[in-house]
């Protein structure tokens, strides 16, 4: 054999060899199963006050929630078009990876492992938090390093207890850990008297004080131990679905940056603003470039409303200020890039 037909004979063998490992047919694009489907399939909490909980009529509420919403606004025009499915910690990520849900919208900390073990894109920070603790109103403790040789209850299947470990780790403190898979376990071990203290993310710790018999009889250690940035995911390896669950919240924080609100945005598309001009879809073609609807940053504020709308009806009823979470602009790290 010629050394030409033998490096055609290599050619045709990689050839082979590639083809052979490739799946029979590739998966169709998460927005065009989206669309087939008819409704976004959105993971969310069992029940976390301020992020995601059903009202006594059975309607789901809260920040993450209406994360879900703004997806189902720009993907469909229609903010109702999601099926809420309620995950525990420990199923959240399983139920992503799985096709169980197609965004996962449960106060979910972004952090290095999960991006590189589990396959998982983060979308886009929509609340900054930490980690805090809870003690009865009576409790001595008043400081985090009082907690040495303190019980403490965590939720399984979270990053917390890591967090409380290294600050525990980093002061030379010891602490016993008791965890639950649910926070309703969590919250009633604590509430008996089975730890000294419930740690958790702040403003968790602060929806479960709101929803316990005495919430004046409960009180949170000053201090907050762990960033935690909470974001949206997806699963890896699909732009364009990563970018319309990222770009629909970011619609929210610039809409609040320029002013735009839910009673206001229909009014303001006859602007002559261009970046108002852009935000709506009369110039720019920004719709077109993910497949989506001219308009489909202006359904997400007409029906969810502006970023400071949300978290005021979502985290005002419980007392929450903005804190971090302000724009830029105003202090915070809130921070979306231009829709341009």
């Amino acid at each position: 054999m010629s050394l030409s037909a033998k490096s055609a004979a290599a050619a045709l063998g990689l050839l082979s060899l590639g083809l052979s490992g490739m799946p029979a047919h590739a998966a169709a694009p998460m927005l065009e199963t989206v669309k087939a489907r008819g409704v976004v399939r959105c993971g969310v909490s069992t029940g976390f006050p301020g992020f995601s909980m059903p009202d006594s009529q059975g309607i789901y509420r809260g920040l993450d929630v209406d994360v879900c919403r703004a997806v189902a606004a720009s993907t469909f025009g229609d903010a109702g078009k999601v099926q809420f499915v309620p995950l525990t910690a420990v199923q959240r990520f399983t139920a992503l990876q799985s096709g169980e849900i197609d965004v996962l919208a449960r106060n979910a900390t972004w952090t290095y492992a999960r991006s590189a073990q589990l396959g998982l894109t983060f979308t886009g920070v929509n609340y900054y938090d930490g980690t805090a603790f809870m003690v009865v109103k009576s409790s001595p403790i008043a400081h985090a390093r009082d907690l040495s040789g303190a019980t403490i209850c965590a939720q399984a299947g979270t990053e917390t207890l890591v967090g409380v470990q290294d600050y525990f780790s980093r002061n030379g403190l010891k602490f016993s850990p008791v965890t639950f898979e649910s926070v309703d376990l969590m919250k009633a071990a604590f509430s008996s008297g089975r730890c000294d203290a419930m740690t958790s993310d702040s403003t968790q710790l602060i929806g479960i004080r709101s929803t316990l018999p005495s919430t004046s009889e409960y009180r949170l250690l000053p201090e907050v131990v762990t960033k935690e940035p909470l974001s949206p995911a997806v699963r890896g390896g699909d732009d364009q679905w990563a970018n319309i669950v990222r770009w629909s919240f970011w619609a929210m924080v610039n809409a609040e940056e320029m002013g735009l609100t839910a009673e206001n945005v229909k009014a303001q598309a006859a602007s002559s603003d261009p970046n108002v001009q852009r935000f709506v879809g009369k110039t720019g073609d920004l719709g077109k470039m993910l497949g989506l609807d001219p308009a489909w940053a202006l359904n997400v504020v007409a029906q969810v409303g502006n970023y400071d709308e949300s978290f005021k009806r979502n985290l005002g009823p419980l007392g929450v200020e903005r804190g971090y979470n302000r724009l830029w602009r105003d202090g915070g790290l809130m921070f979306a890039p231009p829709l341009r």
